[in-house]
């Protein structure tokens, strides 16, 4: 008989078998920790710096920054691909100066473009194509996200979707809130797509991976 599966331990597990990582980046991780801000913590980090790599991305875009941890992962793929930038986005102009900050002190503020206010209407105004775009703004403005986010994104570029999973309120049918319902529309949208190649990757709260053919 197989134990069930505790999302919680499987997490803790996958982050311990990480490498040590920058000091800065362990300090952002304890604020998000002490005043449950949301992040992509470490484990989905590697990931983003993973996908980076691989596909050789020098141009990226946020939609939906924070304070910066999930732009220092885009930016290290970035400068290691020989340079380019990341574009971080968020509403909050106390955030995105402290974002500066954390990415001063990483050495990577080089490598970014900040501005401060709503992410799509900035993604839709800005000169694309892209190699990444990564969405991470409220659950229900998922949906009408996604044809702006198809029009930036460079042939062969990366969609990248955070709360794919929503904390497992996809899964609840009872469960009609505007969030979940924006998740669930999102998804079935990329999926629904055939100028899209998608999977889930179930680290963390889901993050889905789309390929722009």
């Amino acid at each position: 008989m197989t134990d069930t599966l505790d999302i919680h331990a499987i997490s803790a597990y996958l982050e311990g078998v990480l490498p040590p990582r920058h000091e800065v980046l362990r300090e952002m991780e304890a604020r998000a920790r002490a005043s449950r801000f949301p992040i992509v913590g470490p484990a989905v980090g590697h990931l983003l710096y993973l996908v980076t790599r691989l596909g050789g991305a020098r141009r990226v875009f946020e939609l939906g920054s924070g304070f910066g941890y999930s732009t220092a992962w885009f930016a290290m793929g970035v400068r290691d691909n020989g340079g380019g930038e990341v574009t971080h986005v968020v509403w909050d102009e106390a955030l995105s100066n402290d974002a500066r900050g954390y990415l001063r002190r990483l050495g990577l503020e080089e490598f970014v473009r900040y501005h401060v206010g709503e992410a799509v209407a900035q993604l839709r105004r800005a000169d694309g194509p892209f190699d990444i775009i990564f969405n991470d703004i409220e659950k229900d403005g998922y949906p009408a996200a996604l044809p702006v986010i198809k029009e930036h994104l460079a042939r062969g570029g990366l969609l990248v979707s955070d709360n794919m999973l929503w904390s497992g309120r996809v899964l609840n049918s009872r469960a009609r809130d505007a969030a979940t319902a924006g998740v669930r529309e999102f998804t079935r949208a990329v999926f629904a797509d055939p100028d899209f190649s998608a999977v889930i990757v179930p680290l963390r709260d889901g993050v889905l991976l789309a390929r722009k053919r």
